[in-house]
């Protein structure tokens, strides 16, 4: 079996690591792995690589964004040369992440994915696919996807158009170009996501849930000392954050309230901090800039006394499970699929907003200790998010398609 992935980015990030071990897994099974990505986001890679466009590219898409509210619509150059290549390739089987990320044309691959007829599995890993502009819209409480979208109360959020709504017309446009794939499932990480998707103008196409998985060869519990050591953390208890992007709507804002009610013996550690926010961390706050060392992140992980993960928005997210893998119990907002993560014995769910109620779940897990939730932690990791297991789970996927 030949199985070409298209995704924003190869092995960085959590959406390029699940499509990297996706294609491990194919390989490790005997078949051929290809990726298709954006040149923006790669961490190396095991598959045969196929780079679609460069850095002009990305940034005329983001200015066809910014400038017109036509985020999808730009890259229609690279994404035909795209599509020379994949009719050369021939898969069996084309797996498809985010369309969104500044590097493809929608409408071009979907035509062709329409007059290609080749069993495709389209992973959502946010709500983009079917609204008219933004990627979540549960931080503004908003549910005009349901019907037609208009009047945009995230224009500025994520894909950010500067002057004009389109939403409207991207949200016809959309429901044009998604509809009528002939052999096409949609599979989302969350139960939470799958109601979404069948709530919304998807709704004809299969949808199956498969939760994300995590190496937990690599993410388990770890000598903690040195981390501790090389932090200055020292015995103080550690309450461990991680974003790809820290922002208010990834609970930033939450996480400075949070710090000013803890305890003298109590830090908050967030990875992912972009300079200016490393400047601006109150006394009892630590913080890195965003780090590829898995290594590390398991080690922060395993010396972290819980792992605190105040989103506003999420999917299902992998950073939950990684901290699973790794014994440490998980407090999450009531947000999205987040909450599926975890259980009454490996954390607890807390909802928006309730800073008090963070507190209050911090002071639960740690009066009860690490050494209770660890063993508790690791077990539904291996029993539930094993990434060989999640990724079989594709691989089936693709062969029950294609008979």
């Amino acid at each position: 079996m030949k199985v070409l992935q298209i995704s924003s980015t190869v092995n960085t990030t959590a959406i390029g690591r699940i499509a990297e071990e996706i294609g491990q897994m194919a390989m490790k099974s005997g078949h051929e792995s290809f990726i298709a990505y954006s040149e923006l986001g790669i961490n190396g890679s095991q598959s045969n690589l196929i780079k679609i466009g460069n850095r002009a590219d990305v940034y005329m898409h983001g200015l066809v964004t910014r400038l017109f509210d036509r985020h999808g619509f730009g890259s229609k150059r690279v994404t035909k040369k795209l599509i020379k290549q994949i009719k050369q390739l021939n898969p069996d089987v084309i797996g498809i992440h985010n369309v969104h990320g500044y590097y493809l044309n929608m409408e071009v691959l979907f035509d062709y994915l329409k007059a290609a007829g080749k069993p495709v599995v389209w992973t959502f890993h946010d709500c983009w696919s079917f609204t008219g502009h933004c990627s979540y819209f549960d931080f503004v409480d908003c549910d005009k996807w349901k019907t037609k979208c208009f009047a945009c109360p995230s224009m500025k959020a994520y894909p950010a158009s500067w002057l004009v709504d389109r939403s409207r017309d991207n949200y016809i446009s959309k429901r044009e170009i998604f509809n009528d794939v002939e052999n096409l499932t949609i599979v989302t990480p969350s139960e939470w996501l799958a109601k979404l998707v069948k709530q919304s103008f998807l709704s004809y196409y299969t949808v199956k849930v498969i939760n994300n998985g995590v190496n937990i060869q690599v993410f388990k519990p770890r000598e903690i000392d040195n981390i501790r050591e090389k932090y200055n953390i020292g015995n103080k208890k550690l309450i461990l954050g991680l974003a790809y992007i820290w922002s208010q709507r990834k609970g930033l804002n939450d996480l400075m309230e949070l710090s000013k009610i803890l305890p003298d013996d109590h830090v908050i550690f967030l990875v992912g901090l972009n300079p200016k926010q490393l400047e601006q961390l109150p006394e009892n706050m630590l913080g890195i800039a965003r780090t590829e060392s898995v290594e590390e992140l398991a080690a922060l992980y395993s010396a972290a006394d819980v792992y605190v993960n105040p989103t506003w928005q999420d999917n299902f997210p992998t950073v939950n499970l990684e901290a699973l893998a790794c014994g440490t119990p998980v407090i999450t907002y009531n947000t999205g699929g987040s909450p599926e993560a975890i259980d009454e014995k490996t954390g607890i769910v807390v909802n928006k907003g309730d800073i008090q109620g963070l507190l209050g779940a911090v002071n639960e897990i740690i009066h009860k200790g690490k050494d209770h939730y660890r063993p508790l932690c690791r077990s539904r990791a291996e029993l539930l998010y094993n990434k060989e297991d999640r990724n079989g789970d594709y691989l089936s996927l693709y062969q029950h398609l294609l008979g």
